[in-house]
């Protein structure tokens, strides 16, 4: 039997040295890709960090995090978001019910 929904993770690290408006905006961009095609349990933005190494030469990310409830083909959508959109330096997403 198919799982119809899964419980995903997923980080993402928005480049810090964006003005204010352009970083708010890759984030909502995200979290309302995500609230439309699933549900999210969490939403954490963890805000400018040091990276444990440098990306791009920048020292610094704006992380955030979500957790969230979907139909399994989703995250593959969602990863081709994160790897077309420009000022993110990272993105991450996994599969917690694995």
């Amino acid at each position: 039997m198919e799982k119809k929904n899964a419980h995903y993770e997923t980080i993402f690290i928005v480049n810090a040295e964006l003005a204010d408006e352009a970083r708010d905006a890759i984030v909502a961009k995200f979290k309302t890709l995500i609230e439309e095609n699933a549900e999210i349990t969490k939403f954490d933005e963890w805000g400018k960090r040091r990276m444990a190494y440098p990306i791009n030469d920048m020292h610094d990310g704006y992380y955030v995090f979500i957790s969230f409830v979907a139909p399994h083909t989703f995250p593959a959508e969602l990863d081709r978001v994160y790897k077309i959109t420009d000022g993110l330096l990272r993105s991450l997403i996994i599969n917690i019910d694995e």
